[in-house]
């Protein structure tokens, strides 16, 4: 069974439809990788896969469980939509880290605040409390020493370079251990010499069970770090293969035209 599951997604603004039919599966541990013009629906798809857009159609499955499904008649209340948004993790194109806190508590935030809502549901006595509370900063050091960042935990984002900032978008995104991490074109508010760190920290993360999709206009990454690569256009998977098939020998003249302009 496959992690994860896209079954005909579809999305529209209005009557624009941005993306149509979209179906693709992901075996655990698999990196996928997104390639396509501005405005193929890259961003719009993984808004979708992590609730931040309600798709049009279609449905998604993770482990065998759907968690969305268009023509179902049952209401999604907003605490389920943030359960369902747990199996997904999202680094952004502008790290959205927050200004007010410092490295440490932004990687540690959203595990402390999930932790909180769960001592009021199990009534957890104020020892354990702590002691959660403890191992949660216990995994965001290892994570921030994992991505390079560990002597920068006191430090506020007004302090990092852009590549910094997004080594911490990426501890924060692994903080609630995602069933998949998703990467929005991670490189692209930054400047060149600085696209390389952070491109280290994804390659890095490959291999193991971690699961990733990226959306990403690096081509020479998305040739070294994907096992499968899709190319976008218009709101449909033009093309999906290997690497080596969609780089090496692409059979659409949509990804022929789109490499040669690229690479």
């Amino acid at each position: 069974m496959s992690l994860l599951e896209v079954q005909n997604l579809r999305k529209s603004f209005g009557k624009t439809e941005v993306i149509r039919e979209i179906s693709f599966s992901l075996e655990k541990g698999e990196v996928l990788v997104i390639i396509g013009s501005s405005g193929s629906g890259k961003t719009t798809l993984l808004r979708c896969l992590n609730f931040l857009e309600t798709p049009s159609g279609g449905k998604i499955l993770v482990n065998g469980e759907t968690l969305f499904d268009a023509d179902s008649k049952v209401k999604i209340s907003d605490g389920e939509i943030r359960k369902k948004r747990l199996h997904f993790g999202l680094v952004f194109q502008s790290f959205n880290l927050f200004p007010q806190y410092n490295v440490l508590k932004n990687v540690t935030l959203a595990a402390e605040l999930l932790e909180k809502e769960k001592f009021k549901e199990e009534k957890t006595p104020h020892e354990r409390r702590k002691e959660r509370l403890d191992a949660i900063e216990v995994h965001a050091k290892e994570l921030l020493d994992k991505v390079g960042l560990s002597e920068k935990m006191a430090s506020y984002p007004c302090q990092l370079s852009g590549g910094q900032c997004q080594r911490v978008a990426i501890a924060r995104a692994l903080a609630l251990s995602p069933d998949i991490l998703c990467f929005d074109e991670p490189t692209s508010a930054l400047d060149p010499e600085l696209t390389g760190e952070v491109l280290k920290v994804i390659r890095g993360l490959k291999g193991g069970d971690r699961t990733m999709i990226v959306v990403t206009h690096e081509m020479e990454f998305a040739r070294a770090v994907a096992d499968r690569v899709i190319y976008m256009a218009d709101g449909v998977i033009e093309e999906m293969g290997t690497p080596d098939e969609v780089f090496g020998s692409p059979k659409s003249e949509k990804t022929k035209a789109f490499l040669s302009n690229v690479l």
